[in-house]
């Protein structure tokens, strides 16, 4: 009995020493296992803290980029302002005349248009307008020696009046205009010293005159404007031969250019 229960105590014994044996190493290898996961943690940290210090130059470079290399977009009509108080338009002009009371064969005329405005207030200005016109004419039909084809015939128009200012925005405008004065007419000077009866022709002479028409302005900047000038052109001429008559003939005008608003306001 004793011996066995000896044996017994052994084998006890036997057992705790193995069992305390197996679980040193397990302890002893506890802090080696979590050191490799406390290194880690930094391991795996390390490439977000790289990114993060990488993206900082990075957004610095774009917002380092220089200006010269942007678009900027800028409105060129975001200035315009009908407040001026005097503008100037030149253009480039046409107009449509008889140069005679009966003739069939009109004059198509080349010259220049010289336009300028006071504005009194926002609608309303005075206007003066000098025109010159120049070309050949048709003539009627003749008998010999004379043979007069195509004589050269001049229109000079220099006429006053209002003129309102109708639909507008910064991109264009709507005019209107009643100009009247005079119109110096030269007809005789391509006939080698002839009556104009031989052709046809008025007089040289000044006659009464009146435009009725207006502009269509297009915005190109605050100051510079592209014009288009459409008139109905009415001269009242004469003649001192044969029968003499007066005589309204209404005639068509249209000049192209350029107007030029001043920087003083109204």
């Amino acid at each position: 009995m004793r011996f066995q229960a000896r044996f017994s105590v052994s084998i006890v014994a036997a057992a705790a020493l193995a069992f305390l044996a197996g679980a040193v190493p397990v302890l002893s290898q506890s802090p080696a296992d979590q050191s490799p996961s406390s290194q880690g943690s930094p391991s795996q940290s390390s490439p977000s803290e790289s990114t993060s210090s990488q993206s900082a130059p990075a957004q610095t470079a774009v917002n380092q980029t220089p200006v010269n290399g942007r678009y900027i977009s800028i409105d060129p009509l975001a200035l315009v302002r009908y407040d001026n108080k005097f503008d100037f338009s030149v253009g480039m002009a046409y107009d449509h005349m008889k140069a005679g009371p009966n003739l069939l064969e009109g004059a198509n005329l080349g010259g220049l248009d010289l336009t300028g405005s006071m504005w009194l207030s926002k609608h309303w200005a005075v206007e003066a307008s000098g025109r010159g016109y120049l070309g050949t004419s048709g003539a009627a039909p003749q008998s010999p020696p004379n043979n007069f084809k195509g004589p050269f015939v001049q229109e000079y128009f220099f006429t006053a009046g209002p003129e309102w200012l109708g639909p507008h925005n910064k991109h264009g405008a709507m005019l209107a205009h009643v100009l009247v004065g005079g119109v110096y007419g030269k007809f005789e000077g391509d006939l080698h010293g002839q009556s104009p009866s031989v052709v046809g022709f008025y007089n040289d002479q000044v006659a009464p005159a009146a435009i009725v028409g207006g502009h269509f302005d297009l915005n190109r900047s605050a100051r510079w404007v592209f014009r288009i000038t459409p008139d109905a052109v009415f001269t009242r001429y004469g003649i001192n031969y044969g029968t003499k008559i007066t005589q309204t003939d209404v005639n068509f005008a249209i000049s192209v250019g350029l107007e030029y608003k001043f920087k003083k306001k109204r």
